[in-house]
């Protein structure tokens, strides 16, 4: 039993972890008598390396008993939008062609994760956000892109 309670205690405090992300709402796509309901979550955060660039995900939440401990893998369906919210100015060692890893959250306790990878369209002066999950052994084909064009910010017709 004492190894039991120490197992949770270890779950609940991997699980609760901090992703930098901040909740927005949820909806329910499920109902479970036991633990919380399946749900889909809305979450955003600020890109930390480009000011004036805000990320919102929605993402599958599995829930039950294993979702409420942290046991259960999340599905790989996520969807981002990304915007401008800001004066951007861009940094100028952001990588083109390989992108920059700017948010990552588990989707599972121990080998899924998803993760949102910033790219550099220098050409069209055009900021891109992939999100997608990967696996320890076999990552998901599924995946979402949003650009965000980096335009000039007048601060009296900002909304």
């Amino acid at each position: 039993m004492k190894y039991l309670a120490a197992a949770l205690a270890c779950i609940t405090l991997l699980r609760s972890t901090p992703s930098g992300a901040e909740d927005i709402g949820s909806v329910d796509t499920a109902f479970k008598l036991l633990g919380p309901n399946h749900k889909i979550a809305i979450e955003a955060f600020d890109d930390p390396d480009v000011p004036g660039v805000t990320c919102y995900i929605s993402r599958s939440k599995t829930g039950g008993i294993s979702g409420a401990l942290g046991l259960a893998e999340d599905t790989s369906d996520a969807s981002i939008a990304c915007r401008q919210v800001g004066p951007i100015t861009v940094p100028t060692n952001l990588k083109a062609k390989d992108g920059d890893n700017v948010f990552s959250e588990r989707r599972s306790i121990l080998f899924k994760t998803m993760q949102v990878v910033r790219f550099y369209d220098q050409s069209r002066n055009v900021l891109l956000y992939l999100v997608y999950s990967d696996k320890l052994v076999e990552g998901s084909p599924k995946n979402a892109l949003t650009a965000v064009p980096v335009m000039p910010w007048d601060i009296e017709t900002a909304p």
